[in-house]
């Protein structure tokens, strides 16, 4: 017969010209190629290749090569204290534009900084500490230009109602205040555990359109949380669902207090007009980055002003002056609310990471440079960890204020640095003054800055592009609202392994034809100009072949010959004789696949009908040559490509 097409062999394959027998020496030769076996490697080499591949794609160590040891240290440096990056390039043009945007967002950070807080049942001084020492630290360690660390209202939001489900706030507050560092501490040791241990992969369990949901279905609870200071309502309910929300509400209709309803609903508008003009014209964002200040300055000079008749309006009242107090001493670990402290700070922490991370990497996209990952996770752990040990509770970088801070020109991680100091100077010096503040405008700000959350373009994006995505994003949504936040958010991200276990149990599979006139086989359905070829059904599997699909993709396979055999039948085509098999996405197999495979091959050979494999990637060959199955299909039933397959087999039917 003359040269052996499908001969699979492991360095040199060489394209050979195969010797088609005399009865069809008239045609041109057909040019056949080996497939070939990947290079020998020994157990040591494929595991240290593939816990590469898993956890260091990104490769840190090459800088380091073929550099001096002084210059290794100096990368060493650079690598794990970013500062030294690009503080030795600092200059006085950089610093000027990082003071200007330390200072516009020092003015956003602070009362939003005492709202959050209040939003995580803590005192609001915590929420001013929480702006002072963990920005110092990513200042230091993250490799975000851009970013702005502070409290956020997501990760508030999720630690009161955790917290408050088991202990009250009013009633237990020193044990509440020592769960919330508590839950710090561990936040920030998961995070950086993650960096250390390079499994980001994790928080991208969180995907987005869970965040889409979740953050719409958080945002409506903390807007209707907040109607208990717009209305100026004493007795609320600490249930985080809407059903009781709203009937908190509706029942406490004699506690609603007009002069409230009156300033609150005024700088409510206030505040969301300025919000509306910022996002018409960017160029001044300055305008609601300076809004939520001014309004806390011009509803504390009414307050004091009118005080003799603004007895139905709650103010902060007193805040202690000084910087952070250590908090060591403070953090809980032993007693019964241990696991309650540790469950909160896991869940905070993959929150605040998450968006951590995606904001960096949004205004990173925006001026062309890298965010690292695992780097921040490590800044980003760290900073809490700090933080739970001088009253801080959980930070991370804020949309808002990043964005803030890019719009006002900042340059380097220093513009933290100037809205840390400007928060020092604040709780120095100017802390009796926010004595007279309303609550009522704190819950004003709030909602402001979580209406933002609610992304209505991206769940009809979600409908239009993916069912599926959507359905988590619903999920999500009615989860927290009817629910709670904390299993809200687990429902949606069951949704979404969900998803990746419907992906990978049924995944898709499709049949192939030739468009005429060249040797591209492509899917019969999507492709009119694609024709079957007569006596081969051509299939292609796009997935890995594991235990957890390949009884499925057996019953599916032997769906589409029955199915073209009656296509066949039905068009008085050509009989079936060969079944072709691409395996060009199939990027693993593993021993249940490989029993799939044979089993196949055997039902086929009952039917008189030949299995033929078309590309199957190197790992995949690997494995079938190892289990001795792929010596059965090295006559005749392995080819580089299908057009190879096809054309080959015909010219030995023809022969």
């Amino acid at each position: 017969m003359g040269v052996n097409s499908n001969r699979v062999e492991h360095f040199a394959c060489p394209e050979t010209n195969l010797i088609i027998p005399a009865e069809l020496v008239a045609m041109p030769p057909l040019q056949i190629h080996k497939v070939c076996l990947p290079p020998e490697q020994s157990t040591f080499q494929k595991l240290k290749h593939r816990v590469s591949e898993i956890f260091f794609p990104d490769d840190p160590l090459y800088r380091f090569k073929n550099q001096t040891w002084f210059m290794k240290l100096i990368l060493a440096l650079q690598f794990l204290f970013p500062v030294f990056q690009w503080g030795s390039e600092y200059n006085v043009s950089l610093l000027r534009s990082d003071v200007i945007s330390g200072l516009t967002i020092a003015s956003l950070a602070i009362p939003q900084g005492i709202s959050y807080a209040k939003l995580a049942n803590l005192p609001p001084i915590v929420g001013l500490y929480s702006s002072f020492v963990p920005p110092l630290i990513y200042a230091i360690l993250g490799s975000s230009r851009h970013l702005g660390v502070g409290p956020v209202s997501i990760a508030s939001l999720v630690m009161g109602s955790m917290l408050s489900e088991v202990v009250s706030p009013g009633e237990e507050p020193i044990l509440y205040l020592q769960l919330a560092f508590t839950a710090t501490f561990f936040a920030g040791l998961f995070q950086t555990s993650l960096g250390l241990l390079r499994l980001g992969f994790i928080i991208d369990f969180l995907s987005k359109a869970t965040l889409v949901g979740f953050m719409a279905g958080a945002a409506v609870i903390v807007s209707l949380q907040q109607l208990k200071g717009l209305l100026g309502i004493v007795h609320f309910t600490s249930k985080m669902q809407i059903i009781p929300v709203i009937s908190s509400v509706l029942n406490q209709k004699d506690e609603w207090s007009w002069q409230t309803i009156v300033m609150g609903f005024g700088f409510l508008l206030f505040l969301l007009t300025t919000r509306h003009i910022s996002i018409r014209k960017p160029k001044l964002f300055w305008v609601s980055a300076a809004a939520p200040l001014t309004s806390v300055i011009l509803s504390t000079l009414l307050v004091f002003l009118l005080k003799s008749k603004a007895h139905g309006i709650p103010v902060i009242g007193h805040l202690p002056k000084g910087v952070n107090p250590p908090s060591l001493n403070m953090l809980y670990f032993s007693g019964p609310h241990l696991a309650v402290a540790i469950k909160t700070g896991i869940v905070t922490g993959i929150l605040s990471l998450t968006e951590g991370i995606a904001v960096g990497r949004t205004f990173a996209a925006l001026k062309n440079y890298q965010v690292d990952g695992n780097k921040e996770m490590m800044a980003i752990g760290i900073m809490n960890i700090a933080g739970s040990c001088s009253s801080c509770y959980v930070t991370t970088g804020s949309f808002s204020r990043s964005a803030v801070n890019y719009n006002a020109g900042a340059q380097t991680a220093v513009s933290n640095i100037i809205m840390a100091s400007a928060v020092v100077v604040t709780l120095m010096f100017l802390m009796p003054l926010f004595y007279y503040t309303p609550n009522v405008i704190l819950a004003a700000i709030i909602i402001t800055a979580v209406i933002g959350l609610i992304d209505y373009q991206a769940a009809y994006k979600l409908w239009k592009v993916d069912k599926l995505d959507f359905m988590a994003c619903l999920c999500a949504f009615l989860g927290v609202l009817f629910v709670s936040v904390p299993l809200g958010l687990a429902i949606a991200v069951g949704v979404s392994v969900f998803k990746i276990l419907l992906h990978v149990t049924r995944p898709n599979t499709m049949i192939l034809g030739n468009i005429m006139g060249t040797q591209v086989y492509q899917n019969l359905i999507r492709y009119r100009e694609a024709s079957r070829v007569p006596s081969f059904l051509i299939l292609a599997v796009e997935s890995p072949i594991y235990f957890a699909n390949s009884t499925y993709l057996q019953e599916r396979i032997l769906r589409w010959i029955r199915e073209e055999e009656e296509w066949i039948k039905a068009n008085n085509g050509s009989p079936l004789k060969c079944v072709i098999l691409d395996m060009t996405a199939v990027t693993a197999i593993d021993t249940s696949g490989i029993d799939t495979i044979c089993e196949i091959r055997k039902m086929l050979e009952q039917k008189s009908l030949k299995l033929v494999l078309a590309n199957p990637v190197g790992s995949v060959t690997e494995k079938l040559d190892k289990s001795e199955i792929l010596e059965t299909f090295r006559l005749n039933g392995l080819y580089l490509s299908v057009g190879e397959a096809v054309a080959y087999i015909s010219s030995l039917w023809k022969a």
